[in-house]
């Protein structure tokens, strides 16, 4: 397969990202669709977190079985599981203290141009505060999908041809889900992002399947790899919290949890099809 062929593979796995975006767009829902979607949106999150770790431990227990055996790799079984446990830490604690960078360089309530102003932050707050979060969801998306075009690139690069071809269906159809968890808070937070916006979430979420399509298939790296999907695991960690605790705000926990079942199932059915590929 030409180096081509495999930019265009890769392409193709993250373009469909942009299918869900345009739930953003949604005008006015009513509060208990907000809740719906928010919900679904932590549930597709949800699964992609459990099949994240899944696939970033699985090269920790292969090592650590060959070492019980007698092998020589305690020191590649160390090398891991602290690239496992640093990209975790970091994905997880850089949002935490990015956001608390963020919120002690805005200006004081105190400061304004009258009591107008000081009633209308609050409605700004949370408007940034759910653009932020849209954007920390799809930097873990994004994280996510290299790992994800890793895989296709290695399988191209070996000569794989039918498998890397699978796996780019079963991607693209599991990225499409991946955009509806992005805008899924900012439909429940009531902020309706422009397009200029939506764009530049797809790419930060579905671009990098594209660059790992190309990593992957320039060489293979499992440290890489692992440490992908621990700092993907991270982000994810601190994201899903925030969209439950919003769901707790709008006051439709029933809605909720209905609605994380539903996400969830929706993660596993697209999950199924990348199986079906053989990854």
């Amino acid at each position: 397969m030409s180096f081509g062929h495999v930019v265009l593979l890769g392409a193709i796995a993250g373009v469909t990202i942009f299918l869900g975006l345009p739930v953003g767009r949604l005008r006015n829902p009513r509060p208990g669709l907000k809740a719906f979607l928010n919900a679904a949106s932590a549930g597709v999150l949800l699964f992609l977190l459990f099949d994240i770790l899944q696939n970033a431990t699985d090269p920790l227990a292969a090592t650590v079985r060959r070492a019980a055996q007698g092998a020589p790799v305690w020191g590649r079984f160390a090398g891991l599981t602290a690239t496992f446990v640093i990209g975790l830490a970091a994905g997880l604690l850089a949002i935490l203290y990015l956001g608390k960078i963020q919120r002690l360089r805005r200006p004081s309530p105190a400061i304004g141009p009258g009591a107008m102003a000081v009633a209308e932050r609050p409605e700004a707050e949370l408007r940034r505060g759910a653009l932020r979060l849209g954007l920390s969801i799809a930097t873990g998306i994004g994280l996510h999908n290299f790992s994800e075009g890793l895989a296709i690139g290695q399988a191209a690069k070996g000569g794989a041809v039918q498998l890397a071809l699978l796996l780019v269906i079963g991607f693209a159809l599991h990225n499409a889900t991946e955009g509806f968890g992005i805008v899924g808070p900012l439909a429940a937070g009531g902020v309706r992002p422009d397009w200029g916006y939506l764009l530049g979430a797809g790419l930060i979420a579905g671009g990098p399947t594209f660059l790992g399509t190309i990593v992957g298939s320039a060489f293979a790296s499992t440290y890489v790899f692992v440490g992908c999907l621990a700092l993907a695991a991270g982000a994810i960690m601190y994201v899903v919290p925030e969209i439950l605790n919003t769901g707790r705000r709008l006051g439709s926990w029933e809605v909720t949890i209905w609605g994380l079942l539903v996400g969830f199932l929706l993660g596993l059915a697209t999950e199924l099809v990348v199986a079906a590929a053989g990854a």
